[in-house]
C-alpha cells in the first residue's frame, strides 16, 4: 500500500523582538537540514545518494580529459600567438607499398580496422581550368587509437584479412627523397616499379596455392572458377611476368602451358574472349620471347575458333565448342554483340600473316566489310547488336561507347595502325565515329565542368558512363601520336581528367563500373552511383589510358595518378593470403565487401599497363612498334612493305 498522502508545505513564523528574532546560526541550520532529511523516507534518501554517487563518479572518470582539453586550447592559444599566418593544409598523400618480407597476417582476427575517410566525395584539386583551389583532405586516425584486438594494416572480413599494411610507409618517399628532381623521379620510378612486382608476385601467389591451371582465383575462399578450363589467368599473365622480368615465374608458367594445355575438349568457349585472352596472350608471348611453341599453341586454338565463321551471314557465332568443331549463339538470341565480333580482328589478322594462311584474316575482314556497309549508324556510332543470320544491326536506337560497343572503335584505329596506316576505310569510319562522339555523347557535368561521354536511347541523352569508356582517352592519344587531329589530345586530356575523378570522388579511391553525371545547374556534385553500379572488378582501362598519356606527353601526374590507384587496390582488394578481389561498394571503405573473384585481366592487363606505366623505358614495349589488343597483349606492327 501506498502511505497516505500529505501535502508539503512550508511555513513562515514572523515574531516579535521580545521573542529573540530570527536565528541564522551554523548550529541552527545543520539541526534544521537533518531534521529535513529524517523527514525523507527511506526509498528517497537512498535514491539521493545513488546519484550523488553516481555523479561522483563520472566526476573522476572525465577529469582527464577535461585537463587534456584544457590543456590543448592552452596550446593552440599559444600557436596562434606565435604563428599570425595560417599553415597551409596538408593534403593526403597515399602511401607506399612496403616489402612483403614480413609474415604472413593471421585469417582469424575478429576486428577491423576503420579505414581513413575521405569525407564527403568532392572534386578533388584538379581542376585549375576552373579555378577550384580546395583539396579534400582525409583526416588520419592516430596510430594508436585502435580497439584492443585489431592489427594496424588490417581490414578483416568473414573468412578473410585484407592487408592495408602499405598505409604505414606513406611518406617516406618524401622525406628520403634528394634534392635533385631527376634523382628523385629516378628512385621514384624504381619503388613504383618494384610496388607493381610485388603486387604481381602477391597475385600470383594465390593463383599458385588455389587455382593453379584453372581460370580464374576466388582468393577468399582460397579456391578456384572455372569459365573455359583453359587456364584463363596463366595465359593472359604470360607476357606480363616477361615484360615484368619475373622469369621464375614466367618458367614455371611456360612449363605448364607446354605440358598441361590441351584444346581438344568438349567445352563451349566464347569466341571474344578466347580470342583477345587465349589466342592473343599466346602471340603475344611467342613474339616477346621467340619461343615456338606458343606459336604452335596459337595455331591450334586459332583453328579451332573458326567454326564460329560458319553462319549465313558470315558474322560469327558468339560461342564454340572447341572439341567438337560446331559453334551457335546464346541460347536465348540469335545476335551477338557488335563489340564481340568487331574486336578479334588484331588477333586472326596476325595469325594469318604468321602462318601464311589466309583464312584467318579473310574471316574477320568480311565482319569489318559487312559493318562498314550497314545502315543504321548514327554519325559514324553503332548500335550493339547484331544479328548473325541477316548480318543486320539489331535493338536499334542505343548508342554507346560502353559495354557491347567500346572495343569496336578501339579496333578501327589498332587495325590501321597494325596494317601500316594503309586501309584508309578503317581510318574513315573511326575518324567519323570520333566526330558523332563529339556530336551526340559528349557532355560537360555540373558544377565543376568535366568532360564525359554519355548515351543515347531512341533520341534521349543519358549521363550514364561505364568505367569501360575510359579506354578512349588512350585511344584517342594513340591516334594524335600517330598523326590524327591534335585536338583528339586535347579531349584525350580532358577525359583522362573525368576518369580520375570517378576514381577520386569515391570513399575507397576505386572507380565503380557505372556512374551518372549531373548536368542540372546547382548540383554540389558532379558524380553520382546507383547503389547497383558501386562494384569494381579491377578493371583496366583508366590505368591503360594513363599509361598512353604519360607515353606521349610525360606528364608526371598521371604516374602520380596511378600510383594512388594501385595504393588503393592495396589497400582494399589485397588478400592477405594471396590474390586480389573484387569488391561491392566502393562508396564503402570499412566494409567494400569483397565479391571472391580475381578477374584473369587484372594481371594480364591492369598490372601490365601500371608497370609500363611508372617506367621510363619508351623502348619497353614501343608504341611505334607494337599494338596493345584489348587484353593488353602487344602485337608487332606489320613492317612496311613499301
Amino acid at each position: 500500500m501506498h502511505p497516505p498522502y500529505r501535502q508539503d508545505y512550508v511555513s513562515i513564523s514572523l515574531t516579535g523582538q521580545g521573542s529573540g528574532g530570527y536565528n541564522n546560526s551554523k548550529q541552527w541550520r545543520r539541526q534544521s537540514c537533518w531534521r529535513k532529511w529524517k523527514q525523507l523516507s527511506r526509498l528517497q534518501r537512498s535514491l539521493i545518494l545513488f546519484i550523488l554517487l553516481l555523479l561522483f563518479i563520472c566526476g573522476i572518470a572525465s577529469y582527464p580529459t577535461v585537463t587534456e582539453h584544457l590543456r590543448g586550447l592552452t596550446d593552440e592559444e599559444q600557436d596562434t600567438d606565435s604563428n599570425s599566418v595560417l599553415k597551409p593544409v596538408i593534403p593526403h598523400v597515399l602511401p607506399e607499398p612496403i616489402k612483403q618480407d614480413h609474415p604472413a597476417l593471421p585469417e582469424q582476427l575478429s576486428q577491423r580496422k576503420l579505414s581513413n575517410r575521405r569525407g564527403p566525395p568532392v572534386l578533388q584539386n584538379r581542376l585549375q581550368r576552373k579555378g577550384n583551389t580546395s583539396d579534400t583532405v582525409a583526416e588520419d586516425k592516430p596510430a594508436g587509437d585502435q580497439k584492443e584486438g585489431e592489427e594496424e594494416g588490417v581490414i578483416s572480413w568473414p573468412g578473410v584479412v585484407i592487408d592495408t599494411e602499405q598505409a604505414t610507409e606513406g611518406t617516406k618517399e618524401k622525406e628520403d627523397s634528394p634534392a635533385n628532381p631527376e634523382a628523385k623521379s629516378s628512385k621514384e620510378s624504381v619503388s613504383r616499379l618494384e610496388a607493381v612486382r610485388e603486387a604481381f608476385r602477391h597475385a600470383w601467389k594465390g593463383y599458385k596455392d588455389f587455382a593453379w591451371g584453372h581460370d580464374e582465383l576466388r582468393p577468399i575462399s582460397k579456391s578456384y572458377s572455372e569459365w573455359f578450363g583453359l587456364g584463363l589467368t596463366l595465359i593472359d599473365a604470360l607476357d606480363t611476368m616477361w615484360i615484368l622480368g619475373l622469369k621464375e615465374e614466367f618458367e614455371e608458367a611456360k612449363a605448364w602451358v607446354a605440358t598441361e594445355l590441351t584444346f581438344n575438349k568438349n567445352v563451349d568457349v566464347n569466341l571474344f574472349e578466347s580470342t583477345i585472352r587465349i589466342l592473343g596472350g599466346l602471340l603475344s608471348t611467342y613474339h616477346l620471347t621467340g619461343d615456338s611453341m606458343f606459336l604452335d599453341k596459337a595455331k591450334e586454338i586459332g583453328s579451332r575458333l573458326m567454326p564460329a565463321f560458319n553462319t549465313p551471314s558470315k558474322i560469327p557465332y558468339s560461342d564454340v565448342n572447341i572439341g567438337k568443331g560446331t559453334a551457335h549463339p546464346p541460347r536465348w538470341t540469335s545476335d551477338s554483340t557488335v563489340a564481340e565480333v568487331t574486336s578479334i580482328q588484331l588477333e586472326f589478322r596476325e595469325l594469318s600473316r604468321l602462318t601464311q594462311d589466309p583464312q584467318y584474316e579473310a574471316a574477320v575482314a568480311e565482319v569489318m566489310n559487312q559493318v562498314h556497309k550497314l545502315d543504321g549508324k548514327l554519325d559514324g556510332l553503332v548500335p550493339m547488336f547484331i544479328n548473325t543470320n541477316n548480318g543486320q544491326f539489331t535493338h536499334q536506337g542505343i548508342y554507346t561507347l560502353g559495354a557491347r560497343a567500346d572495343s569496336y572503335y578501339e579496333y578501327l584505329l589498332k587495325q590501321w595502325i597494325q596494317g601500316g596506316k594503309k586501309e584508309n576505310q578503317l581510318l574513315e569510319d573511326y575518324l567519323q565515329a570520333i566526330e558523332g562522339v563529339k556530336k551526340n555523347l559528349l557532355q560537360t557535368s555540373s558544377p565543376n565542368g568535366l568532360t564525359f561521354v554519355g548515351e543515347v536511347s531512341h533520341g534521349q541523352f543519358s549521363p550514364k558512363m561505364d568505367h569501360l569508356v575510359c579506354f578512349l582517352p588512350g585511344t584517342l592519344a594513340l591516334g594524335a601520336h600517330s598523326g590524327l587531329a591534335a585536338d583528339h589530345m586535347d579531349l584525350a586530356k580532358q577525359l583522362m581528367e573525368t576518369c580520375y575523378q570517378m576514381y577520386v570522388q569515391m570513399e575507397t579511391g576505386l572507380s565503380p563500373e557505372i556512374v551518372h553525371f549531373n548536368m542540372h545547374q546547382g548540383s554540389t556534385r558532379d558524380i553520382d552511383v546507383k547503389l547497383a553500379d558501386r562494384h569494381n572488378l579491377l578493371r583496366p582501362e583508366t590505368v591503360e589510358s594513363l599509361f598512353y598519356m604519360y607515353r606521349f606527353t610525360k606528364d608526371h601526374k598521371y604516374q602520380d595518378w596511378g600510383w594512388e590507384i594501385l595504393q588503393n587496390f592495396n589497400k582494399y582488394t589485397k588478400v592477405s593470403s594471396g590474390g586480389y578481389t573484387s569488391i561491392n561498394n566502393v562508396r564503402d571503405p570499412e566494409y567494400p565487401s569483397p565479391r571472391d573473384k580475381m578477374e584473369s585481366f587484372f594481371l594480364g592487363e591492369t598490372l601490365k599497363y601500371l608497370y609500363l606505366l611508372f617506367s621510363d623505358d619508351t623502348n619497353l614495349i614501343s608504341l611505334d612498334q607494337y599494338v596493345f589488343n584489348t587484353e593488353a597483349h602487344p602485337l608487332p606492327v606489320w613492317p612496311s612493305t613499301a
